[in-house]
């Protein structure tokens, strides 16, 4: 329960400066980047040879490796959190503070994804990129 009230917390906090930035649904971002799971989808049909592979995959376990340290973290954090929301009276300078960390860490997960995602397109050629956001296409319409 504690963990769920802060996750709701955390989401309505970090949902607030997106709702201002874009409408609803939309992400400005996704159009111009390709993540791994279709890249890997499409290697064949997009012509990715072995050294594209090889760099896809070193890219993504580079990530993981970055993305499982942060979720521990991130855990430890937003537990760290929960208990000074739980005090009474709630000391507002701690959980702020604490907050601060917590988006910190968030902060550097997302880092890590955009930096995932530059890297993997920098691995493909412009041809390969145009065949991909065709295939992409296709696939949200079927």
């Amino acid at each position: 329960m504690r963990t769920r009230l802060c996750s709701i917390l955390l989401a309505l906090l970090s949902a607030v400066p997106a709702l201002r930035a874009q409408p609803p649904g939309a992400d400005p971002i996704a159009p111009h980047v390709f993540p791994p799971e279709l890249i890997m989808r499409y290697a064949s049909d997009i012509g990715l040879d072995e050294r594209q592979r090889t760099a896809v995959r070193d890219a993504v376990k580079n990530a993981q490796g970055k993305f499982l340290d942060a979720q521990w973290q991130l855990q430890e954090e937003n537990e760290k959190l929960v208990r000074l929301l739980e005090a009474k009276p709630v000391d507002e300078a701690a959980v702020l503070t604490q907050a601060d960390r917590l988006m910190g860490l968030e902060r550097e997960v997302k880092k890590t994804q955009l930096t995932l995602l530059v890297r993997l397109k920098n691995v493909l050629t412009e041809a390969q990129e145009r065949k991909l956001t065709e295939l992409r296409k296709r696939g949200e319409g079927s």
